[in-house]
């Protein structure tokens, strides 16, 4: 319902609260993403735990407020083509765009290609797994071939993956030996701004998913691919604005290590948390694995041009662009049924 039945349910008032909640997301993304970054100064956080777990989780928190909503809406396949969608813009986009930005090429590390690119793999491969696991051991009665049920049990899976993703980003802050910056650091002022700033989001994500959910009943949009489109442009805008304005402070290890950490934490928690909210959530293997499949394409490809001497040159962000726009070519194709990979129940 657009703001609590304020307005009327009509395509055009649907837009423009899509504009205005992708505004709000920017805004209080731009906030969070400065508080983060002071509160790691402060507590003397290595670049790598800065990017992966700080900034990320904190701008990775409209995906995860997207999958909630549509969880308790009933219409989790939105949630989960946002955080596709979303990942795979990240993978694309962010670091082409921070490429182009920076000064000369996009600086990388080891640390980054074997650790963070590598365990992100890790990542995609255990959702795969996981509903692989739902559909062979909980298919749906009576529903559509290759559907099945990711329960409470299931969704712990990834949930303990992150754990040890969790447990190797704390081994590396207690090897590191950092300063800490505190000079004109109010702690207290930080962590009211980052609280009000995850409120904001929290709002204004609401509205998104409303917005769209409307839009897509009027279009009949199926619900999977409005979330690889709208909803995921959207909510990978706070991501964009935080690698790309480290890019440019040639913070590139910050840069990639928000947006790995940032997919890592969607795949592994946004999803796990939707489902342990509501129960059980309705999952199609033929939708959900053609999408995770370009998924694992895209990072194999950001993976190549990484390790190629630890940085992303001019040419290969541009190569990133033109994967995402042929992405976007074939989503378009789907929806307007020229080709039929997605097999849409």
């Amino acid at each position: 319902m657009v703001l609590g039945g304020l307005f009327p349910d009509t395509p055009v008032v649907n837009v423009l609260v899509i504009l205005v909640a992708t505004g709000f997301i920017w805004f209080g993304s731009s906030w969070l993403e400065e508080s983060a970054e002071r509160l790691s100064g402060y507590y003397g956080l290595p670049a790598v735990v800065q990017g992966s777990i700080v900034v990320a989780v904190g701008s990775s928190f409209p995906e995860l407020a997207s999958v909630v909503f549509t969880a308790l809406a009933g219409t989790f396949d939105m949630g989960v083509g946002a955080i596709v969608g979303s990942a795979i813009f990240n993978i694309l986009v962010i670091p082409a765009l921070s490429g182009i930005v920076s000064d000369g090429n996009l600086e990388t590390n080891r640390t980054i290609v074997y650790k963070e690119a590598q365990f992100y793999m890790i990542a995609v491969s255990t959702v795969v797994v996981t509903f692989a696991l739902a559909v062979i051991y909980l298919p749906v009665p009576g529903g559509p071939v290759l559907t099945g049920q990711v329960t409470r049990p299931l969704a712990m899976l990834p949930l303990l993956l992150y754990g040890l993703y969790l447990f190797i980003q704390w081994q590396d802050v207690n090897d590191h030996d950092g300063e800490t910056v505190t000079d004109g650091v109010s702690i207290f002022r930080e962590w009211g701004k980052l609280a009000v700033s995850l409120l904001v989001i929290l709002v204004a994500v609401e509205q998104l998913v409303g917005g769209v959910e409307s839009l897509g009943t009027t279009f009949g949009i199926p619900e999977f691919l409005a979330g690889v489109t709208i909803i995921a442009a959207a909510t990978s805008l706070p991501d964009t604005l935080v690698s790309v304005r480290t890019a440019k402070a040639n913070k590139g290890v910050t840069s990639l290590g928000n947006v790995l950490g940032s997919n890592t934490f969607d795949l592994l928690v946004a999803i796990p948390i939707g489902v342990l909210i509501v129960g059980s959530v309705t999952i199609d293997f033929a939708v959900a694995v053609p999408m995770l499949g370009v998924l694992t394409l895209a990072t194999v490809l950001l993976f190549s041009f990484l390790r190629t001497d630890l940085s992303v040159t001019s040419l290969e962000a541009y190569t990133l662009l033109v994967a995402y726009l042929l992405f976007v070519a074939w989503v378009v194709a789907e929806s307007l049924g020229i080709t039929s990979v997605i097999r849409v129940a």
